[in-house]
């Protein structure tokens, strides 16, 4: 099964090949959408966003963190890999929000095939990503807020891996008509990875026609990739709000640098500011179109605590469930 779905996405890449920038970044776990509650949206939340998860898509909504706010999701991505995600956020009273991240995305082991041993060698491998950030926001006036994330990026296939340093930046303007917010967000900025590792070592021969010629260690060499860097801006405000019942919206525009430009676009409906249906469209997708979601959040002593779960539909591959778990204290 795992083959089958790894050649479907092999072959969903090579007819997508008319847009010249398509698949020429790396590290694309960092493009997966993190917590339930944004993805039921359709990823239209980088103005709404104001929670821990603000680390994964909007560094300046973390600014709205009044105490500690905790974060965590989980999702199994097209039934091949794990993703979790952790983020944690603490208010230092005038001098701002200091939060953390964490992501981790990896897959069971898998036999090695190759060309003599079609069926398995008896020797497996593995593979994982893992993102770690430090996030700072604040307010710098009683409507606009602004945030900057340091991340620091690993990966690994078997025994080779890449690591390096992004940055994050966003902000969020809120407005006082029907509480209209404005936000960009810039992610992932920062230079090129490239693997290295020891199964990379090889023995060359210079001239094999030669018996007595010397053999010397030499290595391979990979490419150097991008990373998916990802600018985006959006809106998000109230349709209806009062006492009892609230309708909020939100229109995101995107520009990746491995793909085309999309629009996401979501509506949340909340109830007694305790429970919400939610609802997404993504434009300009080739794999998905819509993703809905509920969440619930009640007290509990001096907390609050949020369950979140979202429902992605693609076209060809698996559907993706999503669930979250937050607390603020």
């Amino acid at each position: 099964m795992k083959k089958i779905l790894l050649s479907i996405i092999f072959v969903s890449t090579i007819t997508l090949a008319q847009y010249s920038n398509l698949g020429t970044a790396g590290a694309q776990f960092l493009q997966i959408p993190v917590a339930a509650s944004a993805e039921g949206l359709g990823g239209a939340v980088i103005a709404s966003v104001d929670d821990a998860s603000s680390a994964f898509w909007n560094p300046a909504g973390l600014a709205s963190v009044q105490n500690y706010d905790i974060h965590f999701s989980y999702l199994n991505w097209f039934e091949l890999f794990d993703l979790n995600a952790l983020a944690l956020a603490y208010n230092l009273g005038d001098a701002g929000v200091l939060g953390v991240s964490l992501i981790s995305f990896t897959t069971e082991k898998m036999e090695i095939t190759t060309e003599e041993s079609p069926n398995g060698t008896g020797r497996f491998f593995d593979s994982e990503d893992l993102m770690m950030g430090l996030t700072y926001s604040r307010y710098f006036t009683d409507r606009f807020k602004a945030g900057i994330s340091v991340k620091y990026i690993y990966q690994r296939i078997w025994n080779e891996t890449a690591d390096g340093v992004v940055f994050d930046v966003g902000t969020q303007y809120r407005l006082d008509f029907n509480a209209l917010t404005i936000a960009m967000s810039m992610s992932n900025f920062g230079p090129e990875l490239q693997f290295d590792g020891p199964d990379l070592d090889v023995i060359h021969q210079k001239d094999e026609n030669y018996p007595v010629s010397r053999l010397t260690p030499a290595g391979l060499r990979t490419e150097p990739y991008s990373l998916p860097l990802h600018f985006q801006v959006g809106v998000a405000m109230d349709l209806y709000s009062d006492d009892y019942f609230k309708v909020r919206a939100g229109l995101d525009a995107t520009h990746p640098n491995d793909n085309v430009e999309r629009v996401n676009f979501g509506t949340e409906f909340g109830f007694f500011d305790r429970l919400y249906l939610r609802g997404g469209y993504k434009f300009n997708y080739d794999d998905q179109k819509f993703a809905f979601g509920a969440g619930a959040n009640f007290p509990f002593g001096e907390s609050t605590v949020r369950f979140d779960y979202s429902y992605s539909i693609y076209d060809i591959l698996p559907n993706v469930q999503r669930v979250s778990l937050g607390i603020r204290f």
